[in-house]
C-alpha cells in the first residue's frame, strides 16, 4: 500500500454530493422522527440514493455497476455517519461484494444488476454465541434432493425486513459456506426486530429453521476475511463521520453554555479533552482514507493491517468523543433528549462490530511483528 493517502477528484465530488444529500435527508430531527419506523429511511430517499448511483459503486461495470470500488464508497458513508443516516447501503454493498467474489455466474447476472438498480441485500453472519470468528458458524444446511434445508438463528441482521436477498453463513457437511436466500423464501414470522443500543438502525433476529433454498443458491467459494475487512472499512468511515459531528456538537455547546458568567468553553478542563477529540478525529480520518486508498488493490499485503488499524482508531476516537459529549452536557447529557446520546450509541454499536479494540490489536500483533521481524 502506498504510504500516501490518495483522494481523487471523483472522491471529492462524491463527498460533496453526499454531504449535501445527507444534510437534507437526515437532519437530527428527521433521525429522531424515524426511530419507530420499520424502515431506516423512506422509500423515496432510497430511490434517490439509487438514482445517484451509490448502490452500484462497488459493483463491476459488466454487471451494471460503476466499478469504482470501496475507496469511492467511503466518502459517502462518512457523510452518512455525520448525519446518523441509517440506510441499507452499507450491507447491500457488502453483500454485492461477496457475490462478486464468490457467486456463480447465474447469481451474479441476476442479483448484481438488480442491486445496482435498487434491490436491497444484506448478510446474516452473527449468531447468539457472540463469536467474532465468522468462519465458525453454528447454523447449518443439509442437502435434501436438490434443496438445502437450513436451521439455526442469526442475529444482528440489518434491514432483514426489507431485504430482497440475504446471504447467510452456515455449516454444510462440516464446512462453512455462504447461501443466498431470497425474500420470498422467508416467512414474516422468521424475522423479528431486535432492541439494540443504536436505535437508528433496524436490526433483526432471523430464524432459519425450515427455510429451504435451491442448491443453486450456494455460493461457489467463501472468504470471510474479505467480507470482514469490507465491513470494518465502511463501519470505520461511518464512525469517523459520527466523530466529526460529535465534535461539532461539543464545540457548539461550549460556545453557548455559561457557568459562573463564563462560557464553559473557556475552562481548560473542557478545552484539553476537546483538543484530544479533534486530534483523534484527524487520526481516524487519516487511517480510514489510508485504508481506503489501498483497499481495492488485490495484491496489497498491508491491506488487512491498514483496515484493522483504522477500526481501532475510529472505534476509540468516536467512543471517546461520544462519552465526553455526554459528560460536557451535564445532567441533560444523560437524558435521551440530548443528541449526544444518539452519537454515543452509534459509536458503541460500531465499536463492537467485528471485534473491539482489544480483539483487533490481538490480530494486529502478528501482522505488525511479522512485517518488522
Amino acid at each position: 500500500m502506498s504510504k500516501d493517502i490518495e483522494f481523487s477528484e471523483e472522491q471529492a465530488m462524491l463527498l460533496d454530493s453526499a454531504r449535501e444529500f445527507s444534510k437534507n435527508q437526515s437532519s437530527i430531527d428527521l433521525v429522531r422522527a424515524r426511530l419507530d419506523d420499520d424502515r431506516a429511511i423512506p422509500v423515496d430517499v432510497w430511490a434517490a440514493m439509487t438514482e445517484l448511483g451509490w448502490g452500484g459503486i462497488v459493483i463491476p461495470e459488466e454487471h451494471g455497476g460503476l466499478g469504482l470500488g470501496f475507496s469511492h464508497l467511503v466518502p459517502i458513508v462518512e457523510c452518512m455517519g455525520r448525519q446518523l443516516m441509517a440506510s441499507p447501503l452499507i450491507w447491500s454493498a457488502i453483500a454485492a461484494h461477496a457475490l462478486s467474489l464468490a457467486g456463480t455466474d447465474d447469481q451474479k447476472s441476476r442479483w448484481l444488476p438488480a442491486t445496482a438498480a435498487g434491490a436491497i441485500g444484506t448478510m446474516a453472519l452473527m449468531e447468539e454465541g457472540g463469536s467474532w470468528d465468522l468462519s465458525t458458524p453454528i447454523c447449518t444446511a443439509k442437502l435434501a434432493d436438490h434443496h438445502l434445508v437450513l436451521s439455526g438463528t442469526k442475529v444482528f441482521v440489518e434491514d432483514a425486513n426489507i431485504a430482497d436477498f440475504i446471504i447467510v453463513s452456515v455449516l454444510l457437511e462440516g464446512q462453512p459456506r455462504l447461501v443466498l436466500i431470497e425474500a420470498s423464501s422467508i416467512d414474516a414470522a422468521a424475522v423479528n426486530r431486535e432492541v439494540i443500543i443504536d436505535e437508528t438502525r433496524r436490526s433483526y433476529r432471523l430464524t432459519l429453521d425450515g427455510i429451504q433454498v435451491p442448491k443453486s443458491n450456494l455460493l461457489q467459494t467463501i472468504d470471510f476475511t474479505e467480507i470482514e475487512l469490507a465491513a470494518m472499512l465502511l463501519l470505520s468511515a461511518e464512525m469517523a463521520g459520527g466523530h466529526a459531528s460529535t465534535l461539532d456538537l461539543i464545540v457548539e455547546y461550549l460556545k453557548t453554555r455559561k457557568q459562573f458568567d463564563r462560557y464553559i468553553g473557556s475552562y481548560q478542563a473542557l478545552k484539553h479533552p476537546t483538543v484530544d477529540i479533534l486530534i483523534g478525529l484527524e487520526a481516524s480520518r487519516s487511517h480510514v482514507y489510508h485504508a481506503a486508498t489501498g483497499f481495492d488493490a488485490d495484491t496489497d499485503d498491508h491491506r488487512e493491517l491498514a483496515v484493522r488499524m483504522a477500526k481501532v482508531v475510529a472505534s476509540e476516537g468516536c467512543a471517546f468523543a461520544g462519552d465526553r459529549a455526554i459528560q460536557f452536557h451535564g445532567g441533560f447529557g444523560f437524558t435521551f433528549e440530548c443528541d449526544a446520546q444518539l452519537y454515543l450509541r452509534r459509536a458503541l454499536w460500531g465499536q463492537h462490530q467485528f471485534g473491539d479494540e482489544v480483539h483487533q490489536r490481538t490480530l494486529l500483533a502478528p501482522l505488525i511483528l511479522g512485517q518488522t521481524g
